[in-house]
């Protein structure tokens, strides 16, 4: 991508992926500039959320951000917690922040998922007025789903490698099987 082609995608929005059903629906702070370029989630060449994914155990090979449209076959899902592109997360306010969150609950209402699971602690924090939540599932449900908070996949996060992230997604994976497992069978 060129600069222009990243400066002109400032703004835009990236189409969520959802269906009706999910057992996880994954929710980013906001796009990148690459992904709104791009139309895929978590597009950036740095961002590891789609080596996470893979590793953990969610998706039985590594995707690409121009295959996430497999997601919903998986069970899965992305969106965001505030819509707009931004070069970088910090360049959201709080209250674009808290703003997301309550359009989220509405959205995660609307879909239905099992989990909603928030990468990015701070921004959750911020957008559902939590401060002292924590990596791990979460006392609260949003939307009817239950929540847990992952590490933000971006490459700026470097204190979480891959490994370590796919051990915390692994964790909410584990969490899911056993909830699936408590489902009677139709």
């Amino acid at each position: 991508m060129t600069p222009e082609e990243l400066s002109a995608a400032r703004d835009r929005v990236v189409p969520d992926v959802v269906a009706g059903g999910l057992r996880v629906l994954f929710c980013g702070i906001n796009p990148s500039l690459m992904s709104a370029a791009s139309g895929h989630h978590f597009a950036h060449p740095g961002n590891r959320f789609w080596p996470v994914l893979h590793r953990s155990g969610f998706t039985p090979r590594q995707l690409k951000p121009s295959e996430q449209d497999e997601l919903p076959g998986y069970g899965l899902g992305i969106t965001n917690v505030v819509a707009r592109a931004t070069a970088r997360a910090d360049e959201l306010t709080p209250e674009e922040l808290r703003e997301g969150g309550r359009l989220l609950s509405a959205r995660v209402e609307a879909s239905g998922p099992s989990w909603l699971a928030v990468v990015g602690v701070t921004a959750y924090r911020t957008a559902f007025g939590d401060r002292h939540a924590r990596i791990g599932p979460q006392e609260r449900t949003i939307g009817g789903a239950r929540v847990w908070a992952l590490p933000n996949p971006s490459g700026l996060n470097a204190h979480w490698t891959v490994r370590s992230m796919a051990d915390e997604y692994a964790r909410l994976l584990a969490a899911v099987g056993s909830d699936d497992s408590r489902r009677p069978t139709p």
